[in-house]
């Protein structure tokens, strides 16, 4: 069965949260599932190395998890408006799908946590972008047809689902952020399903 790839990295949960409301939101669309990976943490100690499986949470991704899928939604917490190392390091080590177009005409979305209002969600959202053009992805956002975008006082943007986690990285995802996050589930699935069906 096709799949969207959930891929994300979660320092303290919140974006792993994220990650799971926008597989509900795929999974809710008939023919297609969702498979969430994440991505192994990086030091600056050349010796270190995270182990072969996370002890907890999702797998770690493969380039053979990012070529097969039908759609990709990507997440990361900010990391002064721009994605976390760990994410940046797995995407740099993607050039062979880029030299082999494997992700062109692929629909993408982005989503991240931050732990203050004014964090640095949007740029983080702008700049995970940037990487998904270079691969000719197809770029999904959140339409203002989703009314939440409208009344959350949390996460939730055009440009991706987003969550307010806090100074403490302790509030739990608002109904609204949820309902986004889902919403951009949704919208990956049926257009990666209606990619599917067009005649090539």
């Amino acid at each position: 069965m096709s799949y969207i790839l959930i891929l994300y990295y979660s320092r303290h949960g919140a974006t792993f949260e994220l990650a799971r409301q926008i597989a509900r939101g795929v999974e809710s669309i008939a023919g297609i599932e969702a498979r969430l990976r994440t991505v192994p943490a990086v030091s600056t100690v050349c010796e270190a190395s995270e182990a072969a499986v996370p002890a907890t949470g999702a797998p770690y991704v493969t380039l053979d998890d990012l070529r097969d899928c039908a759609g990709l939604a990507l997440g990361s917490p900010t990391r002064f408006g721009n994605m976390a190392a760990p994410m940046k390091y797995f995407l740099d080590g993607t050039s062979a799908l880029w030299l082999a177009g494997a992700l062109v005409g692929k629909p993408a979305a982005v989503f991240t946590s931050t732990s203050s209002p004014h964090g640095g969600q949007e740029a983080t959202l702008l700049t995970m972008l940037v990487p998904l053009l270079h691969h000719g992805m197809l770029l999904m956002g959140i339409p203002y047809s989703e009314g939440d975008l409208l009344h959350t006082r949390g996460g939730g943007t055009p440009y991706g689902a987003s969550h307010l986690a806090g100074p403490d990285n302790k509030l739990p995802v608002s109904d609204e952020e949820r309902r986004l996050a889902q919403a951009l589930g949704k919208r990956l699935a049926h257009t990666a399903l209606a990619l599917a069906r067009a005649p090539t």
